[in-house]
């Protein structure tokens, strides 16, 4: 299946784009886009690991099953003052 992934803040700025689309197989669980994101660019491999995902608009635990035509996207944890 093919996603569009909304990126944020600092993750969009490392990828150089607001979405990229993402290849998964069909039993992808949010394990698998962290893994397929972290692949594809590498400059965001440690903040993935801290970044929560979204799926369609609630945060998803790492073993949550991904369904095609869902909204996906990245946050990462921002700080501020």
């Amino acid at each position: 299946m093919t996603l569009t992934v909304h990126l944020f803040a600092r993750v969009r700025e490392l990828a150089g784009a607001d979405t990229v689309s993402v290849e998964l197989p069909a039993a992808a669980t949010v394990a698998d886009l962290r893994r397929a994101l972290a692949d594809r660019f590498p400059q965001l491999a440690g903040l993935l690991e801290r970044s929560a995902i979204a799926v369609n608009h609630e945060f998803a635990p790492s073993s949550q099953a991904i369904e095609p035509d869902i909204e996906v996207g990245v946050i990462p944890p921002v700080s501020g003052g």
